[in-house]
């Protein structure tokens, strides 16, 4: 590999749908070849990456580009495709801003599936799953992962076992309750897992009573202080990563 194809001389990085492979010519989406025309002012001859969480990621050199059409000769692989088997978030919709951050931070923490839950404290209970996709293919492509976390269709709390793999713990963050604090938790139940994040206000009695009794559920404490949904979200997943996940390797 030259270094006119390294991965230190490109100048984007997008996530794309189509097949990868060397020598292929690919035309960009209209909102990519905006982006990079106006907002990263590339031009001809100028380098980027791209992936598809299946192919690996390439370099590719603009062939042309225009206000809104943009085509790129893909030229060599710079990494391989990962499987990652990143945990899952279980989360009740917050406020806009809020939501913002636990999507992307979740991405860059690796999670692999987002699982909208409707509670009966749920702040928003519409969802914008194509928006939610937007946010999740923009934090790939900044924090350099190699696909994009699956985005499930919003269930509600009884309906979570149903998408919910049998062999995946769930952690309920379970405040002001007397629960096993998550790391002991995460030790005693090694493997894929995930963590469930309530409503702010958290869970009613009821709803609650009702997920810990799930056979996939296991109870977990989140230090002495009452955190915000997109707080405990961010805290759990990073106590998954470094203690089973792919902070370890």
């Amino acid at each position: 590999m030259n270094d006119n194809a390294s991965p230190q001389a490109t100048k984007a990085r997008l996530f794309v749908a189509s097949p990868l492979a060397g020598g292929q010519t690919l035309d960009l989406a209209p909102s990519q070849a905006r982006r990079l025309a106006s907002v990263l002012r590339l031009k001809s001859g100028d380098r980027i990456k791209l992936f598809n969480g299946v192919d690996g990621e390439w370099v590719g050199v603009i062939e042309s580009l225009g206000k809104s059409s943009a085509r790129v000769l893909l030229e060599t692989m710079v990494r391989e495709q990962t499987t990652p088997n990143g945990p899952w978030l279980a989360f009740a919709p917050l406020k806009k801003s809020r939501l913002d951050m636990v999507i992307e931070k979740a991405t860059e923490l690796g999670v692999a599936r987002l699982v909208p839950v409707i509670t009966k404290r749920t702040e928003s209970k519409r969802v914008n799953l194509e928006r939610l996709h937007a946010q999740t293919v923009e934090a790939a492509e900044q924090c350099e992962r190699m696909d994009v976390p699956v985005i499930s269709e919003p269930v509600k709390l009884d309906g979570l076992g149903a998408v919910w793999p049998k062999e995946r713990k769930l952690f309920v963050a379970a405040e002001r309750l007397s629960a096993t604090p998550l790391a002991d938790a995460i030790k005693q139940n090694p493997g894929p897992g995930g963590v469930l994040i309530g409503p702010e206000g958290g869970f009613e009695k009821g709803e609650l009573d009702w997920i810990l009794k799930q056979p996939i559920s296991v109870g977990i404490g989140l230090g002495p202080r009452i955190l915000r949904a997109e707080t405990a979200a961010i805290a759990a997943l990073t106590l998954l990563q470094a203690l089973y996940g792919d902070w370890k390797e």
